[in-house]
């Protein structure tokens, strides 16, 4: 029997476990496309699959400053913590029926964070030449290794509805690294969202991502955020391959239980 899918939920849940670091996301665009499940389905990770919203599942594409970033509980760290990413992201549930985000790339102005990242949590970061601009309207605009430019004008305070919890209230990552399928917490306060009006896109990060084509229409959905501070708990592995089982059970198989009504 599939285990029923958690709600969605504005508030965090009660993440009370080890902190492996902090940060800010900050100045943040959300730019939305709806899909076919069936389209994005294979693009996922084994043991994930779309999680829906009236019917329909959503790609992302989400640029923002990145603020005083830290490790642990300490402070942040000067000038490596903060810069500019954007990130192409799909919405998951997984076999326990937890709901969470898979990243499809992650592009970011600071080679040793994507570095690091690449190696500790196989996250498909790319270093990349960033820019944001600040003024009446916003630009996000990467010039290298794959041109994208965003310019948007923040608008007026907006309510969270439904669709907007959807999208924003994520308390959780999805991630295969090394053969093993990993589950990583964050926390953060409720989104504090504007209306946006998108007044350029010319990007090429989600036909890189898989999506060919899907940014020469206008987006379903646009918001922008001032942003949130950010918690992450260290990575849980939520499902172990078999031969990762095998041995932390000496090599013991875990006995059939049998069906009802069957002989032997």
């Amino acid at each position: 029997m599939t285990p029923p899918v958690e709600p969605v939920t504005r508030e965090a849940p009660g993440y009370t476990g080890p902190t492996m670091m902090t940060q800010r996301w900050c100045d943040v665009a959300f730019l939305h496309w709806a899909l076919d499940p069936a389209e994005v389905a294979p693009l996922l990770p084994p043991g994930v699959r779309p999680d829906v919203h009236d019917g329909v599942t959503w790609v992302g594409l989400v640029p923002f400053r990145m603020v005083g970033a830290g490790v642990l509980r300490g402070p942040s760290i000067p000038w490596l913590g903060t810069f500019p990413e954007t990130n192409v992201r799909l919405y998951t549930v997984d076999d326990r029926g937890a709901r969470g985000i898979v990243f499809r790339s992650l592009d970011a102005s600071r080679l040793a964070v994507v570095a690091g990242a690449r190696a500790a949590f196989g996250l498909p970061y790319r270093w990349a030449t960033m820019r944001i601009d600040d003024g009446p309207d916003r630009v996000y605009e990467t010039s290298r290794p794959h041109p994208s430019r965003v310019r948007l004008r923040v608008g007026e305070p907006m309510a969270s509805g439904p669709l907007e919890e959807f999208l924003t209230a994520r308390w959780g990552l999805h991630e295969r690294h090394l053969g093993v399928d990993w589950y990583v917490p964050n926390v953060h306060e409720p989104w504090p969202l504007h209306r946006a009006e998108l007044l350029e896109l010319d990007d090429t990060l989600l036909d890189r991502a898989g999506f060919p084509g899907l940014a020469g229409r206008p987006p379903d959905h646009v918001a922008a955020s001032p942003g949130v501070s950010v918690r992450f708990g260290l990575p849980r592995p939520w499902r172990r391959p078999a031969i990762l089982t095998a041995a932390r059970t000496g090599g013991r198989r875990t006995p059939r239980r049998r069906r009802p009504g069957r002989a032997r």
